[in-house]
């Protein structure tokens, strides 16, 4: 199993401290940085790898608030502050729960469980397939099986020949996490080079008979894909 790397970011140092004992707790957790300086971590983003971020919403020299804007949606974060009146703006960002102090190990593991479901790629992966929660279950899919994926608002929607997966997750956090014959050729479209049929001007036409549109900022990727 692929672990989550987990960065924690909070201006009180006990805090940084029992997060990161709490992340050594969970055996799927990989702590890979921690700091009382927001500034620090987003240089830490910038040249390293990470899954999820325990991020306090008010620091000094950065709020969790802005933090998040700087980085986006390419992380996921578990909100921690002592003001329960940020929960709401929180959420308005790619946000898997909200934890106010003083945190117990009890209330993070749910927390925890909550953020696992929202990296469904991290569950076993190998060169083949993947596993994906789907309407409350774990379905195994082929990435050969796959004709393309498509973004629904905070979901995607994985589908095959035969079936459809609605996964709560994003475009972009998948985008790099398939294999090399999957590219982006839509602002909503992620898809598998090896089912197309035919390209046309502003469509796609797979094996399948299915359609699925072209952004012409995405085309010449296509095509070199196709080569």
């Amino acid at each position: 199993m692929k672990k989550i790397k987990c960065i924690v970011v909070d201006d009180e140092p006990l805090a940084v401290s029992l997060l990161g004992n709490y992340v050594q707790k969970i055996p799927f957790l990989e702590l890979v940085f921690s700091s009382e300086n927001p500034i620090e971590a987003l240089e830490f983003i910038q040249k390293n790898e990470a899954d999820l971020v325990f991020l306090d919403i008010q620091m000094p020299e950065l709020t969790g608030i802005n933090f998040m804007k700087i980085v986006g949606d390419k992380m996921k974060y578990i909100l921690t502050t002592a003001y329960s009146e940020y929960a709401l703006e929180g959420y308005e960002h790619n946000v898997v729960d909200y934890l106010l102090k003083p945190i117990s190990f009890d209330r993070f593991n749910k927390s925890i469980l909550k953020a696992q479901e929202r990296f469904p790629l991290n569950a076993t992966k190998d060169a083949n397939h993947f596993f994906v929660k789907s309407s409350g279950q774990q379905y195994r899919v082929n990435f050969n099986e796959i004709l393309y994926v498509e973004s629904i608002k905070d979901y995607v929607n994985i589908k095959t020949e035969t079936q459809e997966y609605i996964v709560l997750e994003t475009l972009k956090s998948l985008e790099n996490q398939l294999p090399e014959n999957f590219t982006r050729v839509h602002k909503s479209f992620i898809l598998n080079v090896d089912k197309v049929k035919s390209l046309g001007l502003k469509k796609i036409t797979l094996n399948s008979n299915h359609e699925i549109p072209i952004g012409e900022s995405y085309k010449m990727n296509l095509l070199d894909k196709l080569k």
